[in-house]
């Protein structure tokens, strides 16, 4: 079975917000199915913003995120959960990635004769769940899907996460009840295949 890590990037951590329902559905489903499943909320610990170049690069990890890097070293499959945001993730989840996806942790710097950067979070996949309140084909054609297209190719690929598959859910406050229980349908499906 998988290692499954549920990452939910939604800054409010209010648990009626639908980031969570949908997080929750993936990870009931997946543990259900028997893969070993852990969770993180973001709006739940502290996460810093990095200031300078030194602090990202030789800086200690801050103490309330070690346990949050140990599960990303430690998941084969890390799914991350949030709401699209002025048309890409959440301020603070961006933070939470700039602090765990470090050199040392999720990439090294070339040495020597080494020309490229060696990607240390190889053999891992993800999963992008989005939330957002326009139409999802109107993101994807019009927008290009450009900040979860950054995400997936400037960090998450950047460190050697592939595939990266997306879910996204447009139009969230205008939907009904029978549609939003579709998507938990469908959200418990992928979770249970961890896919």
């Amino acid at each position: 079975m998988t290692r499954v890590l549920v990452i939910v990037g939604h800054p409010d951590p209010d648990p009626v917000r639908f980031c969570g329902v949908l997080a929750e559905a993936y990870a009931e489903a997946a543990q259900a199915a028997g893969h070993d499943v852990r969770r993180i909320d973001l709006a739940e610990i502290d996460v810093p913003f990095l200031r300078s170049r030194e602090a990202f690069e030789e800086g200690p990890l801050p103490a309330s995120l070690v346990e949050a890097r140990e599960a990303v070293l430690w998941a084969a499959h890390i799914v991350f959960v949030f709401p699209l945001w002025l048309g890409t993730m959440p301020a603070l989840l961006k933070a939470f990635l700039e602090q765990v996806m470090r050199p040392g942790t999720a990439f090294k710097y070339p040495t020597g004769k080494e020309k490229f950067v060696k990607m240390l979070l190889n053999g891992r996949s993800a999963r992008l769940i989005v939330t957002m309140g326009m139409p999802a084909f109107v993101y994807r054609l019009w927008y290009r899907g450009h900040g979860i297209a950054g995400m997936r190719r400037n960090i998450l690929n950047f460190v050697g996460i592939k595939p990266v598959r997306e879910t996204l859910f447009g139009m969230v406050e205008a939907v009904g009840e029978r549609k939003r229980a579709r998507w938990i349908a469908k959200l418990r499906k992928l979770g249970a295949s961890a896919f």
